[in-house]
């Protein structure tokens, strides 16, 4: 079994951080070079940072910004929001980024997965689903910040971003999003029965269970939280540990002595 990775996600609007609930992402928690500090302390396997506000404004990523993060950041950085073409990605990666995450794009312009990962490759291209339950019990993809309904099931979703060469999938459950009362289970098990690669669960973790469940019971590879990081005292060190003392393989962790 490949190690488990524990991934903080960042969610970056105008200046700062914020969260929300569901995709309504309005309540400030800090600024994005202290926290990407602090995570550098924090023993995480990686980290997501998401302009949440790029695609709705129809711009595109700010390298700069990037450029002055990735500076600071010593562990893999995931960089989504506004990425509409092969050069914003060159971009992402020349100013620091090690991943890009692509959502919205992906559903307008499929090749566009398939173009990046046959001229960079597909472990540096994630392609990210949000999803929400509908009434009969299944899921629907949404896009633009989970806004607007494409139709897709995210199962089948996945599968096609997996042909065309994505690396990795990132799903997130707009439904759980913020809720803190656990991943969708259902949803990611979905994903995870349709694809051969990485599966990243988002949107729920209010403790180390939630993440042990999505991992043991959902086959998730590596777990993404915010709400969990920001609101409560529980960190990712912690997260690693408990893992670990329930068999789960993780990376950088001492259970004994915390390192």
């Amino acid at each position: 079994m490949l190690k488990i990775r524990i991934i903080p996600t960042l969610l970056w609007k105008e200046v700062g951080l914020v969260k929300g609930i569901g995709f309504d992402s309005w309540r400030r928690v800090g600024t994005v070079m202290p926290s990407i500090k602090v995570y550098n302390t924090r023993q995480v396997d990686e980290l997501i940072l998401v302009d949440i506000t790029a695609t709705a404004e129809n711009r595109m990523p700010d390298i700069d910004s990037i450029n002055d993060f990735s500076a600071e950041c010593f562990v893999p950085l995931t960089v989504g929001g506004g990425v509409r073409r092969v050069e914003d990605i060159i971009n992402l990666l020349r100013a620091g980024a090690d991943k890009v995450c692509i959502n919205s794009s992906a559903y307008e312009n499929p090749g566009l997965i398939r173009d990046a990962a046959n001229r960079l490759g597909s472990q540096c291209i994630i392609a990210s689903i949000d999803a929400r339950r509908k009434e009969n019990g299944d899921h629907e993809c949404f896009s633009h910040c989970g806004s607007r309904a494409t139709g897709k099931d995210p199962a089948l979703w996945a599968q096609e971003m997996e042909r065309l060469g994505a690396g990795e999938i990132l799903i997130t459950s707009i439904d759980r999003d913020g809720t803190m009362q656990g991943y969708d289970l259902d949803l990611i098990k979905k994903v995870t029965d349709c694809v051969t690669i990485p599966v990243i669960a988002s949107g729920g973790a209010g403790n180390y269970e939630h993440m042990y469940e999505a991992i043991s019971i959902s086959k998730a590879n590596a777990v993404a939280a915010a709400s969990i990081y920001h609101f409560t005292q529980q960190t990712p060190m912690e997260a690693k540990q408990f893992l670990s003392s329930r068999g789960i393989p993780m990376r950088n962790v001492n259970v004994r002595h915390g390192l």
